[in-house]
């Protein structure tokens, strides 16, 4: 099980953050990945710090609840951001990108390592859950059913795709699905700009 920890933290930077220099461990499983074409240089913020959300988050949603965000070491990261995680079970987490110096949230994603057998339905049925509440966090005009509806129709959509994205108003929605090495969902603020008349 802590291989499977390690692999999902591992797939978690590999999708934040460009990898600074190849891995010179063959059985890395992370080695393949693209860097996400997401969290460019300027992209905005939610307007809120992790705290805050976590307080709001848990406050909404008390049988979901998400833990501390814990710093992940990113000295070798020039990408300006700062990385944070909370492990929610043994094959289930969530991670940010914030924005050094304000602290602001750049992106959330829910991450989930599929376990093979038995436990598989209800461990994907949990993750599925964590995603919607997610959803009705940022959409809270949607009510349970269809945060749940949006979330299976999101996940069916980027189903096989190492990069599905979606944009729902100011939000773009994110799939990022990697077979058995684990499937991430993330919601981020999108720029939003006037057209010409």
């Amino acid at each position: 099980m802590k291989n499977a920890i390690w692999a999902g933290m591992a797939l978690l930077s590999a999708m934040i953050f460009p990898a600074a220099h190849a891995s010179p461990d063959p059985q890395n499983r992370t080695e393949h990945l693209p860097a996400a074409p997401y969290l460019q240089a300027g992209a905005p913020t939610f307007d809120m710090t992790i705290g805050q959300f976590r307080e709001k988050y848990n406050a909404a949603n008390t049988t979901l609840p998400l833990s501390e965000y814990r710093a992940i070491d990113s000295r070798d990261d020039k990408s300006n951001l700062t990385r944070a995680a909370s492990k929610i079970n043994e094959n289930l987490y969530s991670s940010t990108a914030l924005e050094q110096g304000t602290g602001k949230i750049k992106t959330l994603q829910i991450t989930w390592l599929p376990i093979p057998g038995p436990e598989q339905k209800p461990s994907r049925d949990k993750a599925v859950a964590y995603i919607a509440a997610l959803n009705r966090f940022f959409e809270p005009m949607l009510s349970d059913e269809q945060s749940m509806k949006r979330a299976e129709e999101l996940l069916a959509k980027g189903k096989g795709s190492r990069f599905y994205q979606q944009t729902e108003g100011a939000l773009r929605y994110i799939v990022a699905d990697n077979g058995d090495k684990g499937l991430t969902f993330a919601v981020e603020p999108l720029k939003l700009a006037l057209s010409n008349p």
